[in-house]
């Protein structure tokens, strides 16, 4: 079976710790990891990233930005993931086709459906086998971020926009109840950590 596990949550949700954490302790298990992100990942796919997220780029239109997420998506996943997947590799990918969904399906106000189609045409239908949501306050999470050396266009948006976000994912959780875990962000990076690695363990 090929194992793909996606993480998702709004800023400052300390998905990138907890994915490092997770990557080190199933490494000393004796699992063959590959650890990536969205959007990014690979060369090409990195490079739409940095045009995304550039804070000069306030003027993008919304479905522009859909798009090139789509795009960068598309690069990935046919350079990185499905390789991957192919030689038996267990992928922990930072952010997928569910932060299109939330942030320009739902916040962005495109449509969950309308953005699902764009990505499914970049993704023929390779979804995660799970998904782990770290559910947090937008104002905890904001305020987590703030002093970091660098920030990203989407970093600046209004606490507005960051609490549709949420509303976003959670509304997906129900949508996509079969893969999707909500894990409670609003405690300490060990108490998420030990709940995270449950789910993980079940289906490893």
């Amino acid at each position: 079976m090929k194992r793909f596990i996606t993480f998702e949550g709004g800023e400052g949700s300390g998905k990138t710790t907890l994915i490092e954490m997770l990557t080190n302790e199933l490494n000393q298990l004796g699992y063959n990891i590959l650890k990536t992100r969205e959007p990014g990942g690979s060369k090409i796919a990195e490079e739409i990233r940095n045009v995304i997220l550039n804070v000069d780029n306030v003027d993008m239109d919304y479905k522009t930005e859909a798009l090139l997420l789509a795009a960068s998506r598309r690069q990935h996943l046919t350079e990185v993931i499905i390789p991957a997947l192919n030689a038996g590799k267990i992928v922990i990918c930072d952010r997928y086709v569910d932060s299109s969904l939330a942030y320009q399906g739902y916040a962005r106000g495109l449509g969950i459906k309308e953005v699902y189609e764009i990505n499914n045409y970049a993704i023929e239908g390779i979804l995660p086998e799970l998904t782990i949501y770290i559910d947090i306050d937008p104002i905890i999470g904001l305020n987590r971020i703030k002093g970091r050396d660098k920030v990203d266009r989407l970093d600046l948006e209004e606490i507005s926009f960051h609490t549709k976000v949420k509303e976003g994912y959670l509304e997906l959780a129900k949508m996509f109840k079969e893969r999707f875990k909500v894990i409670n962000g609003n405690r300490t990076p060990e108490e998420i950590y030990e709940d995270i690695k449950k789910e993980i363990l079940k289906i490893l």
